[in-house]
């Protein structure tokens, strides 16, 4: 297909695109999509980075026009966008694109929500049109970045383009305008290295809330009428293989997503771990160490001695052990609290990394992980090769996902704001307005 028609036709679908346009299933996702993005925003909230970000929303971008997602405070939407983004990713828990490495939705929901609401827009049905716009981008863009760049960048790299992409169609640019803020974003867009948050985990993260930022900058600069170069993971010569199938295959059906809060390359051995407990009635206090084999970026996740919350998240052998003495691995599981206990710190610290060839080519399309319990009584026990839960192929029902945000949000929120929050989204698909979902997300935590 000529970069022309692929332009031109990237253009038409972000401004041409309706409700009516998606399949039944893309509609369904692009509202539990959202719904699980909120509930890790209600756990995020409570970790420092998101303290820490939420005010420098409010000193650093100021403003009226949006707001910061339990919290109340107002900001600009390029500060609630930063912030919602950097909220989300600090609770490794949501949904993702196995062939992108990454994912979409932690930046393109914060953008598309803070423009909306800037730019006073209030129909429930276009906005998870908006959202659903955003992940049909976001993938394709995703690897359209990987596939002719030769480093691993973070998800705000591309996300940064959804976002901006999402802001032509909300601000109803036209095409001249639209191509500008598609290349401003995707030239401002945090190309940060993936694998150095994964060696050295800290609040950098998956830079999706400075992708959430970029995106909504560019599309009120383009407005302006600021330029931009070409976004080349759209128009580049070595991009056009990525963009036949733009609304005809609905990749935001494709996502997979998290049953727990860490680093999805870490989920395969929580798995493979859990798989043998559970099949050989096992207690922790009987596993003298554990052996894992996985794809080599899996191996990278190597801090065993966790001391914040990021490290624990950016780690295999920490939630194994979790996954060992307490049988689950939840939000509780990875903060600073669980650090202390002392058979978890003895399994972590027992872990030992081992690559895998076969996980090795199968990544990323399969992220794949085996375990091995060395006993204290001598026995070897293998489990076989283990793939993580909440595939794209083998998804989560929709009763599982919703029972995943009550388990999120619940506790802190209460119970009645939570069925309301869910309620409201699901109303979104017949009338409901999206004002009524901002009520229920503006107000601080009651924790």
């Amino acid at each position: 297909m000529p970069r022309d028609q692929i332009t031109s036709g990237v253009t038409s679908f972000i401004h041409d695109l309706s409700w009516g346009d998606l399949s039944d299933h893309a509609r369904e996702m692009a509202e539990l999509c959202v719904l699980d993005l909120i509930g890790v925003a209600v756990g995020g909230t409570g970790t420092r980075l998101s303290a820490i970000v939420r005010d420098h929303g409010v000193q650093m971008f100021g403003g009226s026009d949006s707001f910061l997602m339990f919290d109340g405070r107002n900001v600009s939407p390029a500060g609630a966008a930063l912030a919602g983004g950097m909220t989300i990713d600090a609770l490794d828990a949501h949904d993702g694109y196995n062939p992108a490495k990454g994912h979409v939705g932690c930046s393109v929901f914060p953008a598309a929500l803070a423009m909306a609401v800037a730019l006073g827009r209030t129909g429930g049905q276009d906005f998870l049109t908006d959202i659903a716009l955003g992940y049909e981008l976001g993938s394709r863009l995703a690897l359209a970045l990987h596939g002719t760049v030769s480093d691993y960048h973070t998800s705000g790299a591309w996300g940064a383009v959804a976002c901006a992409a999402v802001g032509a169609r909300q601000m109803g640019l036209d095409a001249e305008a639209t191509r500008h803020a598609l290349g401003i974003a995707e030239y401002h867009g945090p190309r940060s290295q993936m694998m150095r948050c994964i060696d050295h985990p800290t609040m950098l993260k998956d830079g999706s809330g400075f992708g959430a930022m970029a995106g909504v900058s560019a599309a009120f600069l383009a407005k302006s009428g600021f330029s931009g170069a070409p976004a080349i993971t759209i128009e580049g010569e070595e991009s056009a293989q990525y963009w036949p199938t733009l609304g005809s295959d609905w990749l935001i059906t494709q996502q997979y997503f998290k049953p727990y809060p860490v680093c999805r390359w870490a989920q395969a051995p929580i798995e493979a771990v859990l798989g043998l407990k559970h099949q050989h009635k096992l207690s922790s206090k009987m596993v003298e160490r554990i052996e894992i084999r996985s794809f080599h970026e899996s191996i990278r996740l190597a801090t065993n001695d966790p001391k914040t919350t990021e490290e624990a998240q950016y780690s295999t052998s920490f939630p194994c052990a979790v996954a060992l003495v307490r049988d689950h691995v939840g939000p509780e599981d990875v903060t600073e609290k669980a650090f202390a206990d002392p058979e978890i710190q003895r399994l972590s610290k027992s872990l030992r990394m081992v690559e895998d060839d076969y996980c090795n080519a199968n990544f990323p399309a399969e992220r794949f992980a085996a375990a091995t319990l060395y006993l204290k009584d001598g026995r070897k026990l293998q489990s076989d090769i283990a793939s993580p839960r909440w595939t794209a192929d083998h998804p989560p029902t929709a009763a599982e996902l919703r029972a995943k945000f009550h388990s999120y949000s619940d506790a802190t929120l209460g119970q009645d704001r939570a069925d309301k929050i869910e309620k409201t989204l699901i109303a979104f698909q017949d009338g409901g307005t999206l004002g009524d979902l901002v009520d229920l997300l503006r107000p601080p935590l009651v924790n």
